[in-house]
């Protein structure tokens, strides 16, 4: 069994962006609102502003304790219009009474370098000019990085939403891969995950996926992310490696490269301002 190691190729990836930021004429820019004080989206902030600083990317944060809906809304329509910003970040959940929706499609769509934004996905379903969301890039690099040939390989997305297992069963059914998708809610979830050649769980159920559940020579993609008396813990049972071929781990596999993809966005909307005008597909540049 191989661990995927998420950190070693982000750190391959960072050096690469850091190189190509050297040669642009321009500063990327990337703007973070975060509303609230819940501990895992600080977290996720300050890994974002870190890496930020570390590959020459301005960062600018905006950190409210509490905000009315309109607040966000200017700021985030001012944004929209500041040259130096070319990526805007709502970091997500957002606290009880705010518009999730409404503020997420607030942000200028070329803007938008998490791809959360209907006109971003509706575009990647239509093999359009835009951004893949991060951590679905992660995930499609975690897979190259076994060298596997996928055409014709089953593939299992065990989801919580379509907004996620969508647009990545989208982009695998492009490289030749059959794609299934399993809800909240799927009954005979292992009658699903035993045929399954590649398995990738989102769930946020620790050790959802049991070794009894797989099969051998498996290929695990753990999106996963819990913590269980302080440490943190994916969805796929450690014992899962003893069948697997390729296993991501948490913590050390999608993380470390979800950060990093969303930085090579960044990259892309300083590089290409209005990505619609550009004649090769962003998704096609990974």
């Amino acid at each position: 069994m191989t661990i995927l190691d998420g950190r070693a190729l982000a750190k391959k990836i960072k050096s690469d962006i850091k190189r190509e930021i050297s040669r642009l004429k321009i500063r990327p820019g990337l703007a973070v609102i975060m509303v609230g004080d819940d501990p895992g989206s600080k977290v996720y902030v300050r890994l974002k502003e870190k890496a930020a600083q570390e590959l020459g990317i301005y960062f600018k944060k905006y950190l409210f304790p509490s905000a009315r809906q309109k607040e966000i809304i200017s700021l985030i329509e001012r944004l929209n219009k500041n040259r130096n910003i070319h990526g805007i970040i709502v970091q997500l959940p957002l606290p009880e009474g705010l518009d999730t929706k409404k503020i997420i499609q607030t942000v200028e769509p070329k803007k938008d370098v998490d791809a959360f934004h209907p006109h971003n996905m509706e575009r990647l379903l239509q093999d359009l000019p835009t951004f893949i969301p991060p951590t679905i890039n992660a995930i499609l690099e975690l897979l190259k990085s076994t060298g596997t040939n996928l055409t014709n390989k089953k593939a299992l997305i065990v989801a919580n939403s379509q907004t996620f297992a969508q647009p990545l069963a989208w982009l695998l059914k492009k490289q030749g891969v059959q794609v299934e998708i399993c809800l909240k809610g799927q009954k005979n979830l292992t009658q699903h995950t035993k045929q399954a050649d590649i398995l990738i769980v989102a769930r946020g159920k620790p050790g959802l996926i049991k070794p009894d559940m797989i099969k051998r020579g498996v290929i695990i993609i753990d999106v996963g992310y819990s913590r269980i008396r302080g440490k943190p813990c994916g969805d796929v049972d450690p014992l899962c490696a003893k069948q697997a071929a390729f296993l991501s781990p948490v913590p050390g596999g999608v993380g470390p490269l979800t950060v990093v993809m969303l930085l090579k966005n960044v990259l892309l909307a300083a590089k290409n301002p209005s990505p619609r005008k550009h004649g090769k597909s962003l998704t096609q540049q990974t």
